[in-house]
């Protein structure tokens, strides 16, 4: 009797542990950036895992911003906007063991596009034109 009330006391422990880890968050927030990389992974518990490429300004270096994400439908978003500037709205926790619940602290919980980049006064960014269609030759 004493080993089935301990065993009944450490699964509410850890059910209560969960709970706790799961609603409680240790910040949350919002980064912009490019999606660079983005794929469902895992060997038993498959989640999805991205990385964002965040610039600063143009010509600094690029700090990367890992994630992991829950919500299909988010996922599904974030597929869609693969290659565009977004803005990701995100829940960090801390003490989730295992891999099961992503690898990494950070859980995006949204997405929104940023149609472009405000650049101070004086900062131009090449963009790339289009040829000039060639005159086609005349028939023989």
């Amino acid at each position: 009797m004493r080993i089935i009330g301990a065993l009944v006391g450490i699964a509410i422990v850890l059910f209560g542990y969960f709970w706790v880890a799961l609603s409680w968050n240790y910040s949350t927030g919002e980064r912009a950036g490019w999606i660079q990389k983005f794929s469902k992974k895992g060997w038993f518990c498959k989640t999805w895992a991205g990385e964002m490429a965040m610039v600063s300004m143009p010509g600094a270096v690029q700090e990367k911003f890992y994630f992991t994400v829950w919500d299909d439908a988010v996922a599904d978003d974030l597929n869609k906007a693969m290659g565009k500037r977004v803005s990701l709205h995100y829940e960090e926790k801390v003490g989730l063991p295992t891999s099961c619940f992503g690898e990494t602290r950070h859980y995006v919980t949204g997405l929104t596009a940023v149609d472009e980049i405000p650049l101070p006064p004086g900062i131009l960014v090449p963009t790339p034109s289009k040829p000039e269609p060639t005159p086609a030759a005349p028939p023989k």
